[in-house]
């Protein structure tokens, strides 16, 4: 069994062990070693990264069968191939295990506040490569009430209190206040937060746990929730620790700085100025959807001009070129023609696609469907549509060619007619 040099000593950054097993894990070269300070993939901490010699350790596993930690690699061992129990050198990638101490610690105090202010027990922890996550057993969170909790989370990391790890038997586990009872393992492995320094005794978090801590408290950093996001019976809180809480301060000031400078306010007013922002924003949206409701008519007038006498039919057809018309602007302009100039339309726009609407008058008798269709099949477009209402779209081509099959369209109307 390999010896978790972490267990004792989280501050275990490098390391002299021996290889007992060499074998291929999903098609990478991997190793078992004597001892170890890689911390494998458990518990909702992420496996550390580092070296063993001079090859970069991908990741780090438990295997199931048999408990042993298989350190996973991205090349051979050069030379070692043949050499049983060879001697190898290990070394942590020591800012990603150290980020990690600070977010698995800072969870344990966040999870005890949480305890003790709201009784709400932890159920769930994952460390994400940005962010951390708690499930408490505690629905509709919002944070006004999780601002307490923080509070204290943070007043015991600026009385830098003491962490200590121990290990007792499944039999001395009845002793201890523990919110949460440890799958029976022997010995068990127990993290202590000590209590204030009135009272050190009194220890703030008892908890069984594998993973790597600080030392104290106070390596932490700010302890501070960014999101809650409620799920059902539970509330998941999402939160940062040290640099990743520093990282989070110095973006979102950076980006209030700059909102500052932009809206000429005080950072203190920024949400008054939103809210100026966007009343302005509503009122010229309507205003801008009047201005369009009105060109549309007054372009629609002009088109209802220009229309011409297929037989009995007055259609008035159109195509706009680069950028052309959104499909939205051609449905509203040909429903325009039909219901205020009983006009047949047929109109087309050319930008990455080419755009078809057709549309037809109550009283016409002509199909706008159909006519999409004829016009589809000979662009090699499709569309669809009531025969009051059609639209389509087919690839990109020169507007000469879509003026030719319309004209043609119109051609055969005249014909039928």
């Amino acid at each position: 069994m390999t010896e978790r040099l972490y267990y004792a000593d989280s501050y275990c950054a490098r390391f002299s062990a021996r290889v007992i097993e060499r074998l291929t894990w999903q098609d990478h070269p991997a190793v078992v070693l004597d001892q170890t300070a890689f911390y494998p993939a458990s518990g909702g901490q992420p496996a550390d990264r580092g070296l063993l010699g001079e090859i970069p350790v991908l990741n780090v596993v438990v295997r199931e069968r048999d408990g042993a930690i298989l350190h996973i690699l991205a090349n051979d061992l050069a030379g070692l191939s043949e050499i049983k129990g060879a001697k190898i050198e290990g070394e942590l990638d020591w800012p990603r295990r150290f980020d990690h101490m600070q977010q698995h610690t800072g969870q344990h105090v966040l999870s005890a506040a949480f305890g003790q202010l709201l009784d709400a027990d932890t159920v769930g922890f994952h460390m994400g490569a940005e962010s951390s996550t708690v499930d408490v057993d505690a629905a509709y969170l919002e944070l006004k009430a999780v601002a307490p909790v923080e509070q204290l989370a943070n007043r015991v990391v600026w009385e830098n209190r003491e962490i200590g790890v121990s290990f007792v038997t499944p039999d001395d586990l009845a002793a201890l206040s523990l919110r949460r009872l440890p799958a029976m393992e022997d010995p068990v492995r127990i993290v202590e937060i000590s209590g204030p320094a009135m009272n050190p005794n009194a220890s703030f978090d008892l908890n069984p746990c594998g993973g790597t801590h600080v030392a104290r408290t106070g390596e932490i950093g700010q302890i501070k929730i960014v999101n809650l996001n409620h799920r059902g019976d539970e509330t998941r809180i999402e939160f940062l620790c040290g640099r990743r809480s520093l990282r989070d301060y110095r973006i979102k000031n950076t980006m209030v700085n700059q909102l500052t400078r932009m809206l000429t306010v005080g950072h203190w007013e920024l949400d008054k100025a939103v809210e100026r922002l966007q009343d302005e924003a509503k009122h010229l949206r309507r205003d801008l959807r009047r201005a369009r409701e009105r060109l549309r008519k007054m372009e629609a007038a002009e088109l209802a001009e220009t229309a011409v006498l297929q037989g009995p039919y007055p259609v008035v057809w159109r195509i706009w070129e680069q950028p052309g018309k959104p499909p939205a602007e051609l449905r509203a302009l040909a429903l325009e023609l039909a219901q205020s100039f009983e006009a047949n339309s047929l109109l087309a726009s050319i930008g990455q696609r080419v755009h078809l609407c057709f549309a037809c008058a109550d009283e016409s008798g002509l199909d706008a469907a159909a006519l999409l269709r004829e016009t589809c099949a000979l662009l090699g477009g499709k569309g669809g549509g009531s025969s009051y209402l059609a639209q389509g779209s087919a690839p990109a081509i020169e507007s000469s060619r879509v003026e030719a099959v319309i004209s043609d369209l119109l051609s055969n109307l005249m014909i039928e007619s």
